[in-house]
């Protein structure tokens, strides 16, 4: 039986989604991650009804953050996921494009494990 409470963890950096995989596990939340934006889809395809929550990078190479945040909004399948954007760039200009686009939350890197850990507490119990 899938686990219903997943979090898509999906960047481009291992480093940074072992760290973030290993921040969640803390809170025994499963996770899943990829490492790119159409990995992020197929990923999603296959188990959409497990994901609760995408933690998603905005800058990657191919599909960026918010072309894979454009097209999970756009699906009545994916419209209970919520996503977190998260980037190294903090302009005003991208957490505007990301509200546009959807987006539940944008953390910006570099963030202490707590700060993600209440973050992603706080949104998933919006």
């Amino acid at each position: 039986m899938a686990d219903k409470n997943s979090i898509l963890i999906c960047d481009d950096e291992p480093d940074i989604v072992s760290l973030v995989q290993r921040f969640l596990q803390l809170d025994r939340f499963s996770t899943l991650t990829c490492s790119n934006g159409k990995e992020a889809l197929k990923t999603l395809e296959e188990k959409h009804e497990e994901v609760v929550l995408m933690l998603l990078d905005v800058m990657m190479p191919g599909m960026s953050g918010f072309e894979v945040l454009r097209t999970i909004k756009s699906k009545e399948t994916y419209k209970n996921i919520k996503v977190i954007l998260f980037t190294v760039k903090s302009f005003k200009e991208d957490k505007e494009k990301g509200n546009e686009l959807g987006a539940d939350g944008y953390i910006t890197k570099p963030f202490s494990g707590n700060e993600l850990r209440d973050y992603v507490k706080k949104i998933l119990n919006r």
